[in-house]
């Protein structure tokens, strides 16, 4: 701090100069003069505080560069370290056991379709490609794929052939193979994995793949599933068949039993009664009737005549008294065998023509309508039959199981390439949403 004396303000130029102390500013110089001598005690100010300095960077220290640098060094590391430990070095692992220890596949394919007989197609060979397949197959397709599929098919393939044999683990290829002693379900999976069917809907065609370390086997496998899928397709169209046919057959067993019940009793009353018909032996005793009548009645007509010529006790008149008397009697027995004459009738009787011929009219007609129902039930029947035969289902084999030459599974570069993809969206994904995650933190 400086005292500043009451002189001019030369001297004071002048001693500020000698003392080696920056000028004051006019401001300054002016607010002295304005005060006393004693108040004139102020503290000089900074030269440079009033002037504005351009604003310059401030050089970063060489320690905290470094450290920006050992930083970025460190995530470069990890980034390419967990690239060559996730990505580089199985990628490269499989790639080696896809090329060198994976152990040959071969493959044999069949094609086939399951098809309905259509009674209304044409006879030649081609309807049984074309129209046969109007009927609804689809859903025996699925059947056959799931059952080719299924646990019941891998158990009558063991009983064939020995699949812990065939499938048995080739050198160091452990990883296709099958290790034997597995439980069914992984067995299944496995079966799944070799044994493929792919169907189209639009066809309805069906293509079998089958594979194993052998080409001879996987030949052998697969006529042996098709075998057993044709086994299938018949026993489901035997099914279908029996289902309809069988109400058809039963309405026939009965129309026949009924038919067969109503002859029977139709033949114990011609038995009992003596005649093949009534209705005819009654036409017999009408005419019976009638010649008796007229022969009565000429009778009486001559007995007329010879009583106004002779008296009643002459032989002529006696004889012809007699005969009318006879025929009388014979008349009244064949009216007797007509019918009764009660009006009420007698239900039941059966010594009397009417009474005979009602019990034979209802036998008869019970046999009528039994041979129209059976009639009726036999073209039920073969209606059945007809719509039976549209329902009938076959396998038809269109490509035979083949045999390769040449080794088509495993993919290898494709699955090298599928499993270097895989590994590499991974590492992808996890270093992502690990950097995301601490950015945010």
């Amino acid at each position: 701090m400086a005292v500043i004396k009451n002189i001019g303000r030369s001297g004071v130029k002048q001693e500020a100069a000698k003392a080696g102390e920056p000028a004051k500013p006019k401001s300054v110089d002016l607010l002295e003069g304005l005060l006393s001598p004693e108040e004139r005690v102020v503290t000089p100010l900074n030269p440079g505080r009033n002037k504005l300095k351009p604003a310059t960077k401030a050089p970063e220290k060489p320690a905290g560069l470094l450290k920006k640098l050992r930083k970025l060094r460190m995530r470069h590391a990890v980034i390419v370290g967990s690239f060559i430990a996730g990505v580089a070095i199985p990628a490269s692992l499989s790639t080696f056991y896809m090329i060198f220890v994976a152990a040959d596949q071969y493959h044999s394919s069949a094609s086939f379709a399951v098809r309905s007989i259509d009674a209304a197609s044409g006879g030649d060979l081609m309807g049984l490609f074309t129209q046969a397949s109007s009927g609804n197959t689809t859903s025996d397709s699925y059947i056959l794929i799931d059952y080719i599929r299924s646990s019941k098919m891998l158990a009558e393939v063991e009983q064939k052939f020995d699949l812990d044999s065939i499938f048995a683990v080739r050198g160091l290829d452990y990883f296709y193979g099958l290790w034997g002693g597995e439980a069914l379900e992984d067995k299944l999976a496995y079966w799944r994995n070799m044994v493929r069917v792919n169907f189209d809907h639009a066809s309805g065609i069906m293509e079998l793949e089958v594979r194993a370390f052998d080409p001879v086997q996987s030949q052998e496998i697969a006529k042996f599933v098709i075998q057993k899928s044709d086994e299938l397709v018949n026993n489901l169209s035997s099914d279908a068949r029996e289902g309809v046919l069988r109400a058809s057959r039963e309405e026939v067993e009965l129309s026949e039993k009924r038919l067969a019940e109503a002859r029977v009793a139709l033949r114990a009353y011609r038995d009992q009664s003596q005649e093949v018909d009534p209705v005819e032996g009654a036409k017999l005793a009408l005419q019976i009737v009638g010649g008796l009548e007229a022969e009565l009645v000429k009778l009486n007509s001559d007995l007329a005549t010879a009583r106004t010529q002779m008296g009643d006790d002459t032989p002529r008149m006696r004889v012809l008294k007699a005969r009318i008397e006879s025929l009388e009697q014979q008349l009244a027995t064949e009216r007797q065998r007509l019918g009764s004459g009660d009006a009420s009738g007698t239900e039941g009787a059966s010594s009397d023509v009417a009474g005979r011929i009602q019990k034979y009219e209802s036998l008869e007609t019970e046999r009528e309508f039994a041979e129209r129902a059976y009639g009726a039930s036999l073209a039920s029947l073969e209606k059945a039959r007809m719509d039976a035969s549209s329902k009938q289902r076959y396998l038809a084999t269109f490509i035979e199981p083949t045999l390769s030459e040449l080794a088509q599974y495993p993919s290898r570069l494709l699955n090298s390439f599928i499993v270097t993809l895989g590994l590499l969206f991974a590492w992808a994904v996890f270093v992502m949403g690990y950097y995301n995650i601490r950015d945010r933190n």
